[in-house]
């Protein structure tokens, strides 16, 4: 059974790509029954934060990758296993593979002449004892190391290349190297997901493995991810941060279901599935080493068809934070759960996040429609004067369903020489504030006919647009 980990660093919010990282590695240990490992790699004290580390664990219970799951074990943290990481390299310094060495940057420049050369092993037959400042580094072995990479092939490293890498620094504390791989090591890894990015780390980390006497992982590592330039995702530069997507209300399972398609398409090139599919069907063999695209657009595309395909109470329940958001920022509201079921049908069909959902019902949850000053401008001439006048005679006798409403008001239209498509537009304004919005005649019949007239004669006996607008 496969023993798979995820060891993120506690230094910011949740990255996109951590994110798909995270999932691979939570599909990969179900598919083969196997073991999940999360470790927190929190060695960076300048750096890290608690909440940072609440931040993952909420992260990850959001992409429904759960401690409570028998597949998960952790979270473990790397801090508290710093002694540990301090007797591997020791043990290495016992058997001949690593070297004590009191060479300052500034004395390897001096002998080399080249601040950009590496070092120059200058230590390695000094027999130097452990003592304060003094580093310990790994002695490479000459010839080439070999990495399998399940997604990038194999590939041939030439050891000369490599300097003898630091494993202790001179105060005694582990890099993260070789915190790294002992961790590794004791959590009985046998597959490492990561991104490229650590791909260059991957021969020095071979070579560990090697010398304290254990068997490399099997190696895979994710193609980058790239915004619309081509260039690297960015933390400064573009939009990354899982939270804020959460927060904006991107449903989890449209974001699980995009973050699983960069660098990786279903066998049946159908984009949007089950995660229960992509379970069965995902293989890091399918997984191609060019540069993936974040596309924003796309994601949202995935999120607008994961919204309409909701019953209208699962997208209630979803859309309650940002309902209960709404609310508290318009007190004097009169919200109606009810009113918001009844339209939910045709208010999934216009939302690309859940939190587009209460700017759409909301003139059925007021007193009065917040108007747009353009919309009611536009309007409010003397032929949208007459069709609102027409409108407030006709509606008081027509039968108040969708039909009847939708053929009385071209009814109207036709009568004024008015097309079918505009026909409806001082209505719309009267009623909702605004041009755009649900089906007009659907939201007639939940606001009510009497609410309707009241609407249609306050914006007919309006002499101005000085009302107030959105």
């Amino acid at each position: 059974m496969t023993r798979v980990r995820f060891a993120p660093s506690p230094t910011g919010m949740f990255h996109v790509g951590s994110a798909r990282t995270v999932l691979f590695n939570w599909i990969l240990a179900k598919q083969s029954g196997g073991t999940f490992v999360l470790r927190i790699e929190d060695t960076d004290d300048a750096r890290n934060r608690p909440e940072w580390t609440q931040g993952i664990l909420d992260a990850m219970e959001w992409l429904g990758i759960s401690a409570a799951d028998e597949a998960f074990e952790g979270p473990y943290f790397q801090s508290h296993n710093a002694e540990a990481h301090v007797e591997f390299a020791l043990r290495l310094a016992a058997d001949g593979k690593a070297y004590y060495c009191d060479c300052t940057r500034d004395a390897v420049v001096a002998r080399t002449g080249n601040e950009n050369l590496p070092y120059d092993q200058h230590c390695r037959d000094r027999d130097l004892e452990r003592g304060p400042g003094r580093a310990l580094r790994f002695r490479v072995p000459a010839g080439q190391t070999v990495v399998t990479d399940l997604i990038r092939g194999t590939v041939e490293f030439d050891n000369a290349a490599i300097e003898d890498f630091v494993v202790l620094r001179g105060n005694g504390t582990p890099l993260f190297l070789v915190a790294n791989v002992v961790d590794d090591v004791l959590h009985r890894v046998d597959l490492v997901v990561r991104g490229e990015e650590h791909f260059p780390n991957t021969p020095k980390q071979q070579m560990l493995w090697d010398a304290l006497g254990h068997t490399p992982p099997t190696w895979a590592h994710l193609p980058v991810l790239v915004n619309e330039a081509r260039k690297k995702l960015s933390k400064r530069r573009d939009k990354v941060a899982l939270e804020q997507f959460r927060d904006e209300g991107f449903v989890m399972d449209a974001m699980r279901n995009y973050l699983m398609t960069l660098g990786w398409m279903p066998p049946d090139g159908v984009e949007i599935a089950t995660f229960a599919s992509m379970i069965a069907t995902f293989s890091l063999a399918d997984v191609v080493p060019s540069p993936a695209f974040f596309d924003i657009k796309k994601l949202t595309a995935f999120n607008k068809e994961y919204i309409r395909a909701m019953t209208p109470a699962e997208f209630f329940a979803a859309a309650t934070p940002w309902v209960t958001a709404w609310q508290q920022s318009h007190p004097g509201h009169r919200w109606n759960d009810a009113i918001f079921l009844a339209m939910a049908p045709v208010v999934q069909q216009r939302c690309e996040t859940l939190a587009d959902a209460p700017g759409v019902v909301d003139f059925l949850m007021l007193d009065a429609p917040q108007y747009d000053a353009g919309s009611v401008a536009g309007v409010l001439t003397a032929e949208g004067r007459a069709m609102l006048a027409d409108a407030d005679d006709a509606f008081a006798e027509v039968e108040w369903e969708v039909e009847s409403l939708k053929a009385c008001v071209e009814a109207i239209g036709e009568a004024r020489g008015v097309k079918k498509n505009k026909a409806q537009g001082p209505v719309r304004v009267a009623v909702t504030g605004r041009t755009a919005g649900p089906p007009l005649y659907e939201a007639l019949v939940v606001l009510g006919r009497d609410e309707t007239l009241r609407r249609l004669a306050a914006l007919a006996a309006t002499p101005d647009p000085e009302l107030p607008v959105a």
